[in-house]
Parts: structure tokens; sequence; C-alpha cells
């Protein structure tokens, strides 16, 4: 066996044939210019990709490696920041947020096609899926300090890989040969916000290795401080409004409360004069005095993060042919986050009579100019409130999850074969306090009891009343839960070996199969899943499946300098059926260090379980019955709140997606490569959430519902009487760009040597169900650009990193009024954002060197947008609103 040393080596020599680094680093610089004699002596590898094993020239695949020089120099903290900020997370990821459904969690979205259709391996082996967002992966789960090198591959790899693999592949190689120990600690600082944000880091990696034994145990931890949205500078003075506040609205004619932009002031004494968190402003929908809530005064922007992780990596050889090797990690992260206090969604219906009621010439609230149009007071009214007296909305969410592996490789006569098995199990326990019981909240408002305005019970002067107070606002507060499983069982077998010797090579061959059995569950509080807790809301999920699977690849070597890959993957799930995934793919090099490869393939991705095994949710969706107006002859269609059921689909299937990617990478002089790599991805049959505006619109175009879901109108009235929303396999998705990447290397001689490293990302076209362009829409930048410089001189690197993220415009609109109405209008623009990050590391005279860095050198602010969809004031997912981030790392090796 050779040293992981010598492996890398090899990899980082075939990335000099048509992959090249996302940053770099002296050591890279190095030993890409080792000479052939050297990796001449290393055994063929597996890339990912492929499950073909190769030697260091054999194979160029369109992936970028990461190792793990790179990862320091990049001055990141977890594998979730490293990837995000890579050129092919196109169009940002998911990142921890606080309060959201799925706190605590971080993705990756390759090629903007979401975390769900971008397949995470550790190892070659499928990192379990997330349980508390039900689809994608969670990439807290990995350690980065067990992390020896990352591959992107950025072509489709269902074939061999099988589900998920549309956008891309990220394989995570973890550490397993290593002599010594090495003890890391950092820390981090950020400029922007005022406070929070702040970071801190360790691990201890010790490991052992001889001609037949490889041992390898750590641990390690990273926190991050919660940021509060008030500590942005750019929210200062910047009131967030809330329509639930302390507003009234006059209810639809089925008696229900209407959306709540319709929400107008209960009054000044009831707005203003309760605390400085309520004001009064103009509701920006419909025009008039609304009372709104300042929720940026306690909201968290960002959850803290606290991942703690032990791993272990063991390979014995038992035979000159037979090896076994185990794998063990085990993790556990903690998130808290913080929402503004509960809220009565979506509205509450209260009597003519109640004592809240506005339009009651009995009420402290009422105003005489509610009685308007000729409309006659008293009468029932929906209101909005926000229920500060409770406090504020706090989560906190442990996840745990353990990962467990053994097999076997050798070799029986001509053939390399594999076996083994996993068991990987995820449980995620997500606590909420503060929350609101609507149930006793309306009784409560409807009595008077609670009135909207004293909410805080200034009014009780004794103890003993502000005591009997205190127990009522007890009775409305509930703590909501949700408990996450995700359990894994895997086993595996393969074979590689060679089938004939042509004129031009040997003709190689992998088959392999798989049995995996999944189980899900999602678990929320009764209360939750009965709609009657404000602010939170969910039906669980639950059940389990398994998957069946066997795969073949064949190399086949046409000429001396042209071969064929063929791959082929099925796929058969216990819940909706099979799938097979083929793949063809071709590396011709015309002249000495030019490749050229193309590849052509199908994929596809399964229904995830949370929304197969979701059971019936209820809702009442604000939409606008287009038919029926239709049918009455309205020529104004008002909106309003109609009843429909979100249920699991049984007609759902996966989707399907075509893959085409053409490239070249050459290699001109040994100082010099660059590669250009074309992509073009379709998706068919998209699994998308079909509401109950889309089956109305769908009706009204005389097409056909999708399978599984439906309306049933009264044959007579045409109202609906029933209504069945969920996912379904409706729509596509289209995108084709192009990646280049160019390095040099330069040999300064006594004055140390230089490296540069560009990676460039650009989106042609990005577009749903064959509509427009979406590219440079808020949010879907065209361009995304890396360019990384190191010197090394002695003991010391110096690194400058340049990242940019495309311009975009500020608004896409089409307005319905207007000289433009029917038209399409962009306006605004978005800058590109350029950042800077600075490094130097200084190796020290005992084996252990420091690392001073910072990025954002420049604290660029995020680029703003009040449009953003989440309120936030910018898009959250991709940029970064944490200024300069100022860091220090000490490593002692031992």
């Amino acid at each position: 066996m050779y040293s992981n040393n010598k492996l890398t080596k090899a990899v980082r020599l075939a990335i000099a044939f048509g992959a090249v680094s996302a940053f770099a680093g002296s050591a890279v610089a190095q030993q890409a210019q080792q000479n052939e004699e050297e990796s001449a002596k290393v055994e063929r590898i597996e890339v990912t990709g492929s499950r073909i094993k190769r030697t260091d020239l054999e194979g160029a695949l369109p992936i970028t490696v990461i190792d793990r020089e790179q990862i320091d120099l990049s001055g990141q903290m977890s594998v979730s920041d490293l990837l995000r900020n890579t050129t092919f997370n196109s169009f940002g990821s998911y990142r921890s947020t606080s309060g959201n459904a799925s706190q605590g969690t971080t993705q990756v979205s390759l090629r903007g096609l979401g975390s769900s259709r971008t397949l995470i391996l550790v190892d070659v082996r499928r990192l379990p899926t997330s349980p508390i967002s039900g689809s994608g992966q969670d990439l807290n789960t990995v350690p980065l300090a067990a992390v020896e090198r990352v591959e992107v591959l950025s072509d489709g790899a269902s074939a061999v890989y099988g589900s998920d693999a549309i956008g891309g592949v990220i394989n995570i190689i973890t550490r397993k040969d290593y002599d010594g120990a090495e003890l890391r600690l950092g820390a981090g600082r950020v400029s922007i916000p005022s406070e929070g944000g702040d970071r801190e880091e360790g691990s201890f990696v010790i490991g052992t290795s001889t001609n037949k034994s490889r041992l390898l145990a750590g641990f390690s931890w990273n926190e991050r401080d919660i940021i509060f949205e008030r500590h942005f500078p750019w929210n200062q003075g910047n009131r967030g409004i809330s329509p639930y506040g302390n507003n009234w609205a006059e209810v639809t004619s089925s008696g229900r409360a209407p959306a709540s932009s319709n929400a107008l002031s209960l009054g000044t004494a009831a707005c203003e004069g309760l605390n400085e968190n309520w004001f009064t402003t103009q509701n920006p929908w419909i025009g008039g005095d609304m009372c709104s809530y300042d929720f940026r005064q306690t909201n968290a922007n960002d959850s803290s993060v606290g991942t703690q992780s032990m791993f272990f990596r063991a390979s014995q050889d038992i035979t000159d042919d037979w090896q076994v090797y185990a794998n063990a990690s085990a993790v556990k992260s903690k998130s808290f986050g913080r929402y503004a206090a509960s809220l009565n969604d979506p509205g509450s219906v209260i009597s003519a009579n109640s004592p809240n009621n506005p339009t009651n010439p009995n009420s402290p609230l009422y105003n005489p100019a509610t009685n308007r149009d000729g409309v006659a007071a008293p009468r029932p009214v929906a209101v909005y409130h926000r229920f500060a007296s409770l406090g504020t909305r706090d989560s906190q969410v442990d996840n745990y999850t353990t990962d467990v592996q053994m097999g076997f490789t050798g070799m029986v006569n001509d053939v390399e074969v594999e076996f083994g098995g996993r068991k990987t199990k995820t449980k995620v326990y997500n606590m909420g306090n503060g929350y609101l019981l609507r149930s006793v909240a309306n009784v409560a408002m409807e009595n008077g009891t609670y009135m909207l305005n004293d909410p805080l019970g200034s009014r009780f002067t004794t103890p003993e009343d502000r005591a009997a107070y205190r127990r009522l606002l007890d009775s409305l507060n509930i703590t909501i839960s949700r408990i996450n499983l995700f359990d894994m069982k895997e086993v595996f077998a393969n074979a590689s070996f060679d089938v004939l010797e042509l004129q031009h090579g040997m003709v190689q061959m992998f088959v392999g199969t798989e049995y995996r059995s999944e189980d899900y569950a999602d678990i929320y509080d009764s209360q939750s899943a009965a709609g009657t807790v404000g602010g939170s809301a969910g039906s669980s999920a639950g059940g389990g499946r398994n998957v069946r699977a066997a795969y073949f690849e064949t190399l086949v070597p046409v000429l001396d300098n042209l071969e064929l890959n063929f791959a082929g993957r099925y796929d058969k799930y216990s819940d909706y059926g099979s799938d097979f995934s083929p793949k063809a793919s071709l590396r011709y090099e015309p002249l000495d260090g030019l490749v050229l490869r193309a590849s052509y393939g199908k994929g596809f991705r399964a229904p995830t379980l949370d929304i197969l095994t979701q059971q019936p949710s209820p809702g009442n969706p604000q939409v606008r019955d287009f038919v029926l107006c239709d049918f009455r002859g309205q020529t104004t269609c008002p909106q309003g709140q109609l009843r429909a059921t979100t249920v699991s689909n049984s007609e759902l299937a996966s989707e399907k997606s075509t893959q085409i990617a053409l490239g070249l990478a050459y290699q001109p002089t040994d100082w010099v490569n660059f590669a250009v790599d074309y992509y073009d991805i379709e998706i068919t049959d998209a699994i998308s959430f079909i509401g109950l505006q889309a089956l109305i619109n769908t009706e009204r175009a005389g097409d056909a519902f999708p399978a599984g879901l439906g309306i049933v109108r009264d044959p007579v009235t045409r109202v609906i009487v029933d209504a069945t929303t969920g996912y379904a396999n409706r729509g596509s998705v289209e995108t084709n760009g192009l990646d280049i990447n160019v390095r040099f290397n330069f040999d300064l001689g006594n004055v140390g040597r230089l490296t540069h490293n560009l990676q460039f990302g650009h989106v042609f076209e990005y577009s749903i169900d064959g509509g427009r362009n979406l590219v440079r829409d808020p949010g879907t930048p065209r361009q995304r650009a890396s360019l990384s410089n190191v010197y090394s001189y002695g003991d010391f690197d110096f690194a400058w990193n340049i990242n940019a993220i495309g311009n975009q415009y500020n608004s896409v609109t089409r307005p319905t009024t207007g000289p433009n109405a029917g038209q399409l209008v962009k306006a605004g623009n978005i800058a590109t954002w350029i950042t800077h990050d600075a490094q130097v590391r200084y190796t020290l005279g005992w084996n252990a060197d420091i690392v001073v860095g910072v990025q954002n050198l420049f604290e660029k602010y995020p680029q703003l947008n009040t449009g953003a969809a989440d309120g936030r004031g910018f898009d959250y997912t991709l940029y970064d609103g944490s200024g300069r981030i100022s860091y220090v790392r000490y490593t002692q090796r031992f």
C-alpha cells in the first residue's frame, strides 16, 4: 500500500490534466510538478464520478479538488462555509437561520437547482438525508477536522450514484493514513454586526500507520454565536413592519379572517401607547393607518450553532490480498434561535359584542369611523395581534448523528472485490418556548379578559389582580415540540476486473449492487399539528422504504488517445417505482497535454419520504376563484380564503433529468493549465407543490389536473366543495452555462513560488416551466468568480483571495395597470459584490504553524435590497452579512 501523501499527489497530478483546484496552495504547486517517475509508482485510484480506478494520468473528469492544504488556506471553519463559497454554488444556498423550521442545518445547492438535487457523499457513500428539512443533506454533520479533501463533480452522476445527483456530486474524502498527532485551536471575530457572530474552533487528531495497519481517531468542535437583527447597521432606524401588531379588518363573505394585508389600526391608544415596539405606519398594501410591530428589535438573524464530533478510522491487512476497514463517527450539534413574540396567525374572528371589537359601541376600542359605507355596527370582525406579553419565541434544536461502517476489500483471482455494511441514525429534538395557544387566546380576546389595548396588563394594580393576569398569560403560552428521525441501513458489494485486452489497452469493468433501507419520522406536537398554535404549524409524517440497486461501468480504449466510458444504474424503490440511469462519456487526447471530453446522461430524483408520508393538513389559502367568477359573469374577481387539504400523493413519481457536458483541458507548459466546460441540464416531471390557486388556473385553462390532486365543485352553483393540494410531477427546469478554470504556477527559485488560480462560472440560461430566462433576476446572478493567489517564501505563505458575485436587477415585475401593463419591467441594479480575503501562515521551528487572516478585508456590506424575500434586507442565501471576519489559528503537530 502506498501512503496517503502519494495518493494525494496522484490526484493533484490528475487535476493538472482536466480539473483545477478551488483554492491555490504552495503544496499544490510543488506537487503538481513532481516528475512522472514518481507518479508511475502510484496505484490506481478512484476519482469522483467513476467507479473504475485509474492511474494519475488515465482519466480527466470535470472535477474540482479542494485538498487539506487549500482548506487551511481558505480560512473557513466548517465544510458548509467552504463549499458555499465555490462558484458551483451558483445562486447561494441555505444556511442556519433563527426560528426557521430547518434551524441548525446548512446545505449547498449546485447549479442553483436546490440542495435536494445535489448529492453529497462521504468516502463515496451517501450522506443521510436531513430529517429536519426532509430533503437535502446537512453539512453540519461532517467535521472539517476529519476531511482530507473534497471533490466536486460538476456533472450529473445518477448512473453511478443514483438519486439526487442532478446538479452535481460533492464527495468528501476523510483522512485515513496519518502518523502523529495534531492539535488545532482557532477563533474568529466579526465586525458586523456590532454584537454576536463570533466563532471558535478546535480539533485533535491522532493516527498511526504501519505496513499492515492504519488507525486514525479525533474529535473536533466549532461554535458560532447568535446574531440579532437589531445589531446590523442597515437596520438602525429601519423598523420591521408586520401587520400582526394591533389591527382589525372586515371578515370575508364566508365569515373568515381575510389576508393580514387588509389590516387597519385599532387606534393610537391601542398602538403607540403600549411600548416602543408598536408603532403606527401606513399599510403598504391598501393604504390607511396600520399598527405594526417592530419584530427586528427581538428577532435573531443567525441562530447560534455549536457542533461537537468524534471520528474513528481503521484498516488492517488480513493477508497480502485482503483488508478489513471500519469507520465510525458521532456528531452532536446544538442551535438556538429567537423570533419575535407570537402572533394569532392567520387572524382571529371575534363577535359583534366582544369588548375587543372596534365596531362595538361598548368597547373601549370603539371608533365611530368603523360605521362607514352604510354598514351597521356592531358586527363580527377579524383582529391581528402580537402577543408580546408572552415574551419571545425561542427555539432549541439538538441534532444527534451516528454513522458506523465496516467492509472488506480484496482479490479473488484477478477480480478486486469489496463488500460491507453501514448504519446511520439521526435524531433531532426541536423545542419551542413562548408560542401562543390560539384556542385559549381566542376565548380570552372574545370575553375581554385579554384586552388588545392593554396586553401588558398595566390596568391591574393590586398584587392579586396582577397574579391572576399572569396566570391568564401562562394559559395562553404553550411549549411546542418536534422530533425528527432518519435511520439508514445499507449493504453493498462490488467487483472490478479486466474483461479483455484490445489493441490499444484493456477493457475494464465494474459491477455492483446495493440495498438500502430508510426510515423517516417527523412528529409535531398535537397542538401544532391541529393548527391551534399561533406562529407555528405542521403536519406530521413518517414511514419507511427500501431501495435495491444494481449498476455497472465499463471503460473501452478505442485508440491510444481515445477512450469511451459507459455506465448504467437501475434503482428500484419500494414505494413509488423504479428508474434506470444510463451515461456515456468519452475522453480524447489529440495532443500531448490537451484533453477533449464529452458526456451524455440521464438522471433522476426520487420523491422524498417527507412528502410521500405526510398526514393530511387542512388550510385556508388566499386565492381568486376565476372559474366561479367566469361562471357568474364577474369582470372583477375578488380574493378570498377557501378550504383546501394538502395530502401525500400516491401518484407521485420521480423527476427526470438529461445532462450534456462538453469540455477541454490543456496544459501547454508546466507552469500553466486551464479547463473550459459547458453544461446543459434539463429536468422534466419536476416534483413541485401544486397549491389551490394553481389548480384553479389549471381548471380555467381547460387542462387536466395533476394525477392525485384536484377540485370538486357543486354541479349547480360551481362553488368549490372540496380541494386536494400537494406535490405532483409537473413542470420543468432548464439551465446551461460555462465553467472556466485557469491556473498558473511560477517557480521563482530563491525568492519563492507564486501560484494563481481563477475559477469563473457563467450561467447562460435558467428557466422554469419553459418560461423566460431568470438569469439576473434578484438572487440569480449570471456570474460567480474566485481568484486565489499564494506566494510562498521560506517559512511564510501569503494568500490573497478575491471573490465576486455578479450583478442582478433590483426588481422584475409585470404590472397589471399603467403604461407598462402586461410588460416585463426590469429595474434597479444590485451591483457586483467583490470581497477580498488575506492570510499569512508562518511555520514555526517546533513543528507548528500559526495563521492570521481576514475574510472580507475591506468590510464590504452585503448587497442590500429592501425587496429581499425574507425581510432581512439582503439575499441571505447568497451574501454574508458578517462584515470583516478576523481569525487566528494555531496548529501543533507531534
